[in-house]
Protein backbone atom coordinates (compact mmCIF):
# COMPACT_ATOMS: atom_id res chain seq x y z
CA UNK A 1 0.00 0.00 0.00
CA UNK A 2 0.98 3.59 -0.51
CA UNK A 3 1.25 5.78 2.55
CA UNK A 4 2.97 6.36 5.88
CA UNK A 5 3.76 3.67 8.45
CA UNK A 6 3.74 4.82 12.09
CA UNK A 7 7.00 3.70 13.68
CA UNK A 8 6.45 5.71 16.86
CA UNK A 9 3.22 7.55 17.68
CA UNK A 10 4.79 10.01 20.12
CA UNK A 11 2.54 12.29 22.17
CA UNK A 12 -1.10 12.92 21.24
CA UNK A 13 -0.78 12.47 17.46
CA UNK A 14 -4.32 12.60 16.07
CA UNK A 15 -6.08 13.18 12.77
CA UNK A 16 -7.89 16.53 12.68
CA UNK A 17 -9.72 18.85 10.33
CA UNK A 18 -11.49 22.14 11.16
CA UNK A 19 -13.96 20.38 13.40
CA UNK A 20 -17.32 18.70 13.61
CA UNK A 21 -20.35 20.92 13.10
CA UNK A 22 -24.01 20.29 13.85
CA UNK A 23 -23.78 17.61 16.56
CA UNK A 24 -23.50 19.49 19.84
CA UNK A 25 -27.19 18.77 20.51
CA UNK A 26 -26.11 15.12 20.79
CA UNK A 27 -23.37 16.00 23.27
CA UNK A 28 -20.62 15.56 20.64
CA UNK A 29 -18.06 18.33 20.92
CA UNK A 30 -16.67 20.40 18.07
CA UNK A 31 -13.02 19.21 18.25
CA UNK A 32 -10.72 19.95 15.28
CA UNK A 33 -7.28 21.53 14.87
CA UNK A 34 -6.27 23.63 17.87
CA UNK A 35 -4.25 26.05 15.74
CA UNK A 36 -6.41 26.62 12.66
CA UNK A 37 -3.97 29.15 11.23
CA UNK A 38 -1.16 26.57 11.04
CA UNK A 39 -3.59 23.86 9.93
CA UNK A 40 -5.02 25.93 7.08
CA UNK A 41 -1.56 27.06 5.97
CA UNK A 42 -0.65 23.36 5.71
CA UNK A 43 -3.62 22.75 3.41
CA UNK A 44 -2.98 25.89 1.38
CA UNK A 45 0.61 24.83 0.68
CA UNK A 46 -0.73 21.59 -0.85
CA UNK A 47 -3.82 23.15 -2.44
CA UNK A 48 -6.00 20.66 -0.55
CA UNK A 49 -9.74 21.29 -0.37
CA UNK A 50 -11.23 18.17 1.24
CA UNK A 51 -8.61 17.87 3.86
CA UNK A 52 -7.27 16.40 7.05
CA UNK A 53 -3.90 16.46 8.79
CA UNK A 54 -1.97 14.98 11.67
CA UNK A 55 -1.88 17.25 14.71
CA UNK A 56 1.12 16.19 16.74
CA UNK A 57 3.39 16.96 19.62
CA UNK A 58 6.84 15.37 20.01
CA UNK A 59 8.01 11.84 19.26
CA UNK A 60 6.16 10.99 16.04
CA UNK A 61 8.18 8.89 13.58
CA UNK A 62 6.86 7.77 10.19
CA UNK A 63 8.21 5.78 7.22
CA UNK A 64 7.04 6.44 3.68
CA UNK A 65 6.12 3.56 1.34
CA UNK A 66 5.43 5.84 -1.64
CA UNK A 67 6.51 9.14 -3.14
CA UNK A 68 4.39 11.71 -1.30
CA UNK A 69 4.25 15.48 -1.20
CA UNK A 70 3.80 16.76 2.36
CA UNK A 71 3.64 20.07 4.19
CA UNK A 72 4.71 20.86 7.77
CA UNK A 73 3.53 23.90 9.75
CA UNK A 74 2.98 24.97 13.35
CA UNK A 75 5.36 24.31 16.23
CA UNK A 76 9.06 23.69 15.71
CA UNK A 77 9.43 20.07 16.85
CA UNK A 78 12.85 19.44 15.29
CA UNK A 79 11.44 17.98 12.08
CA UNK A 80 13.91 15.68 10.28
CA UNK A 81 13.95 13.56 7.15
CA UNK A 82 16.35 10.61 7.46
CA UNK A 83 17.97 12.26 10.47
CA UNK A 84 18.64 15.57 8.71
CA UNK A 85 16.95 18.71 10.03
CA UNK A 86 14.45 20.29 7.64
CA UNK A 87 12.65 23.65 7.49
CA UNK A 88 8.97 23.88 8.33
CA UNK A 89 6.16 26.08 6.99
CA UNK A 90 6.82 24.58 3.56
CA UNK A 91 6.32 21.50 1.38
CA UNK A 92 8.71 18.56 1.03
CA UNK A 93 8.90 15.77 -1.54
CA UNK A 94 9.16 12.45 0.30
CA UNK A 95 10.69 9.36 -1.31
CA UNK A 96 10.01 5.66 -0.70
CA UNK A 97 11.75 4.57 2.51
CA UNK A 98 12.21 8.07 3.93
CA UNK A 99 11.92 8.38 7.72
CA UNK A 100 10.12 11.45 9.06
CA UNK A 101 10.68 12.34 12.71
CA UNK A 102 9.77 15.02 15.24
CA UNK A 103 12.28 14.47 18.01
CA UNK A 104 11.97 17.37 20.47
CA UNK A 105 10.11 20.59 21.07
CA UNK A 106 12.00 23.75 20.18
CA UNK A 107 9.11 26.23 20.26
CA UNK A 108 5.32 26.03 20.22
CA UNK A 109 3.18 23.06 21.19
CA UNK A 110 1.52 21.55 18.11
CA UNK A 111 2.73 20.87 14.57
CA UNK A 112 0.66 19.85 11.54
CA UNK A 113 1.59 17.35 8.85
CA UNK A 114 -0.63 17.12 5.77
CA UNK A 115 -0.21 15.16 2.54
CA UNK A 116 -1.27 16.09 -0.96
CA UNK A 117 -4.94 15.10 -1.46
CA UNK A 118 -5.22 14.16 2.23
CA UNK A 119 -5.04 10.85 4.08
CA UNK A 120 -7.56 8.30 2.85
CA UNK A 121 -9.83 7.93 5.88
CA UNK A 122 -13.51 7.59 6.64
CA UNK A 123 -15.33 10.53 8.15
CA UNK A 124 -17.36 10.09 11.33
CA UNK A 125 -20.27 12.43 11.83
CA UNK A 126 -19.19 14.24 8.66
CA UNK A 127 -15.69 15.04 9.94
CA UNK A 128 -12.21 13.57 10.30
CA UNK A 129 -11.75 15.31 13.65
CA UNK A 130 -10.61 13.20 16.59
CA UNK A 131 -12.10 13.57 20.07
CA UNK A 132 -10.33 11.27 22.50
CA UNK A 133 -12.85 11.53 25.35
CA UNK A 134 -15.65 10.48 22.97
CA UNK A 135 -13.60 7.79 21.20
CA UNK A 136 -14.29 9.38 17.81
CA UNK A 137 -11.66 9.66 15.09
CA UNK A 138 -8.07 8.46 14.83
CA UNK A 139 -5.37 8.60 17.48
CA UNK A 140 -2.16 7.25 15.96
CA UNK A 141 -0.53 4.17 17.44
CA UNK A 142 2.65 2.33 16.58
CA UNK A 143 2.06 0.05 13.61
CA UNK A 144 -0.80 2.11 12.15
CA UNK A 145 -0.70 2.73 8.40
CA UNK A 146 -2.05 5.91 6.86
CA UNK A 147 -3.01 5.42 3.23
CA UNK A 148 -2.02 8.27 0.90
CA UNK A 149 -2.32 8.94 -2.81
CA UNK A 150 1.19 9.04 -4.34
CA UNK A 151 2.16 12.51 -5.52
CA UNK A 152 5.22 14.13 -7.03
CA UNK A 153 6.06 17.83 -7.11
CA UNK A 154 9.17 19.45 -8.49
CA UNK A 155 8.42 22.69 -6.68
CA UNK A 156 8.72 23.79 -3.05
CA UNK A 157 5.97 26.01 -1.66
CA UNK A 158 6.52 28.13 1.45
CA UNK A 159 4.42 30.29 3.73
CA UNK A 160 6.00 33.73 3.52
CA UNK A 161 4.09 35.27 6.45
CA UNK A 162 3.81 32.84 9.34
CA UNK A 163 2.86 33.46 12.95
CA UNK A 164 5.59 35.44 14.65
CA UNK A 165 6.96 34.50 18.02
CA UNK A 166 4.43 35.35 20.67
CA UNK A 167 4.94 38.46 22.71
CA UNK A 168 5.19 38.16 26.47
CA UNK A 169 2.69 38.43 27.89
CA UNK A 170 0.47 36.98 25.18
CA UNK A 171 -2.41 39.40 24.63
CA UNK A 172 -5.81 37.76 24.18
CA UNK A 173 -8.56 40.00 22.84
CA UNK A 174 -11.94 39.48 24.50
CA UNK A 175 -15.52 40.18 23.47
CA UNK A 176 -17.43 40.83 26.68
CA UNK A 177 -20.21 38.32 27.32
CA UNK A 178 -23.88 39.06 27.83
CA UNK A 179 -23.09 37.68 31.31
CA UNK A 180 -20.66 40.51 32.09
CA UNK A 181 -23.35 41.93 34.39
CA UNK A 182 -22.48 39.08 36.78
CA UNK A 183 -19.11 40.79 37.33
CA UNK A 184 -18.78 44.11 39.14
CA UNK A 185 -16.79 46.99 37.68
CA UNK A 186 -14.07 46.24 40.25
CA UNK A 187 -13.90 42.57 39.19
CA UNK A 188 -13.70 43.47 35.48
CA UNK A 189 -10.91 45.96 36.15
CA UNK A 190 -9.04 43.31 38.13
CA UNK A 191 -9.47 40.79 35.31
CA UNK A 192 -8.22 43.08 32.56
CA UNK A 193 -5.35 44.52 34.63
CA UNK A 194 -3.97 41.20 35.89
CA UNK A 195 -1.38 38.80 34.52
CA UNK A 196 -2.36 35.13 34.35
CA UNK A 197 -0.21 32.06 33.87
CA UNK A 198 -0.99 28.90 31.88
CA UNK A 199 -1.07 25.92 34.23
CA UNK A 200 -0.26 22.25 33.72
CA UNK A 201 -4.01 21.52 33.84
CA UNK A 202 -4.37 22.71 30.26
CA UNK A 203 -5.33 20.57 27.30
CA UNK A 204 -7.49 20.45 24.17
CA UNK A 205 -10.59 20.96 26.29
CA UNK A 206 -9.40 24.24 27.76
CA UNK A 207 -6.48 26.23 29.15
CA UNK A 208 -6.65 26.73 32.90
CA UNK A 209 -5.04 29.92 34.15
CA UNK A 210 -3.65 30.97 37.52
CA UNK A 211 -3.66 34.51 38.85
CA UNK A 212 -5.98 37.04 40.47
CA UNK A 213 -9.23 35.33 41.42
CA UNK A 214 -12.38 36.83 39.88
CA UNK A 215 -15.61 36.62 41.85
CA UNK A 216 -18.95 36.83 40.01
CA UNK A 217 -22.16 37.80 41.75
CA UNK A 218 -23.36 34.22 41.21
CA UNK A 219 -21.34 31.07 40.66
CA UNK A 220 -24.11 28.87 39.31
CA UNK A 221 -26.28 29.48 36.27
CA UNK A 222 -28.53 27.28 34.16
CA UNK A 223 -26.36 25.12 31.88
CA UNK A 224 -26.16 26.42 28.33
CA UNK A 225 -24.18 25.95 25.13
CA UNK A 226 -20.57 27.13 25.17
CA UNK A 227 -18.83 29.00 22.37
CA UNK A 228 -15.22 28.44 21.31
CA UNK A 229 -12.96 30.70 23.37
CA UNK A 230 -15.44 31.27 26.21
CA UNK A 231 -13.76 32.41 29.43
CA UNK A 232 -15.47 30.46 32.18
CA UNK A 233 -15.06 31.53 35.80
CA UNK A 234 -15.55 28.54 38.15
CA UNK A 235 -16.00 28.76 41.91
CA UNK A 236 -12.25 29.17 42.60
CA UNK A 237 -12.24 32.34 40.49
CA UNK A 238 -9.46 31.14 38.17
CA UNK A 239 -10.30 31.65 34.46
CA UNK A 240 -10.56 28.77 32.01
CA UNK A 241 -10.40 29.51 28.27
CA UNK A 242 -12.50 26.78 26.65
CA UNK A 243 -11.13 25.41 23.37
CA UNK A 244 -11.78 22.71 20.75
CA UNK A 245 -12.78 19.79 22.99
CA UNK A 246 -14.81 21.92 25.41
CA UNK A 247 -17.95 20.45 26.91
CA UNK A 248 -21.06 21.20 24.88
CA UNK A 249 -22.88 22.83 27.83
CA UNK A 250 -21.75 24.40 31.08
CA UNK A 251 -23.11 26.21 34.11
CA UNK A 252 -20.42 28.68 35.19
CA UNK A 253 -20.55 32.42 34.40
CA UNK A 254 -18.53 33.60 31.41
CA UNK A 255 -16.97 37.05 31.50
CA UNK A 256 -16.33 37.03 27.75
CA UNK A 257 -15.04 35.16 24.73
CA UNK A 258 -11.51 35.20 23.34
CA UNK A 259 -11.27 36.09 19.65
CA UNK A 260 -10.88 32.75 17.77
CA UNK A 261 -7.69 33.82 15.97
CA UNK A 262 -6.15 34.56 19.38
CA UNK A 263 -7.19 31.10 20.61
CA UNK A 264 -4.97 29.67 17.86
CA UNK A 265 -2.00 31.55 19.34
CA UNK A 266 -2.95 30.36 22.81
CA UNK A 267 -2.87 26.75 21.56
CA UNK A 268 0.85 27.18 20.80
CA UNK A 269 1.75 28.90 24.10
CA UNK A 270 3.97 27.11 26.63
CA UNK A 271 2.92 26.03 30.09
CA UNK A 272 3.90 28.89 32.38
CA UNK A 273 3.41 31.54 29.70
CA UNK A 274 1.97 34.85 30.88
CA UNK A 275 -1.45 35.89 29.58
CA UNK A 276 -3.13 39.30 29.59
CA UNK A 277 -6.65 40.07 28.41
CA UNK A 278 -7.89 43.19 26.65
CA UNK A 279 -11.33 44.19 25.38
CA UNK A 280 -12.10 44.26 21.66
CA UNK A 281 -15.28 45.79 20.29
CA UNK A 282 -17.54 43.59 18.18
CA UNK A 283 -17.13 45.62 14.96
CA UNK A 284 -13.34 45.36 15.18
CA UNK A 285 -13.55 41.65 16.01
CA UNK A 286 -15.75 41.07 12.97
CA UNK A 287 -13.22 42.83 10.72
CA UNK A 288 -10.37 40.68 12.06
CA UNK A 289 -12.31 37.45 11.53
CA UNK A 290 -13.52 38.51 8.09
CA UNK A 291 -9.93 39.13 6.97
CA UNK A 292 -8.85 35.70 8.26
CA UNK A 293 -11.80 33.88 6.69
CA UNK A 294 -11.39 35.58 3.32
CA UNK A 295 -7.72 34.62 3.20
CA UNK A 296 -8.43 30.92 3.80
CA UNK A 297 -11.93 30.69 2.32
CA UNK A 298 -11.00 28.25 -0.47
CA UNK A 299 -9.57 25.76 2.04
CA UNK A 300 -12.52 25.56 4.44
CA UNK A 301 -14.46 22.30 4.48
Amino acid sequence: MNGLLVLNAGMFATIQDRGRYGYTHLGICHSGAMDEYAYLCCQMLLNNHNHNAIELMTGLKLQATAQIQIAITGADLSFKINGISQPIWQTHQIQIGDILSFEKRISGQRAYLAVKDSFVLEKKYKSYATTLKENIGTKLQRGDFLVCIPSISYHIYRVVSKIQKHQSPLILRVLLSYQESYFSKKMKEKFFNSLYEITLQSDRMGYRLQGQAITPSTSDIISEGIAFGSIQIPKDGQPIVLLKERQTIGGYPKIGTVLPIDCYKLAQADIGSKIKFEVIEITEAQKKLLTFNRYFKAYFI
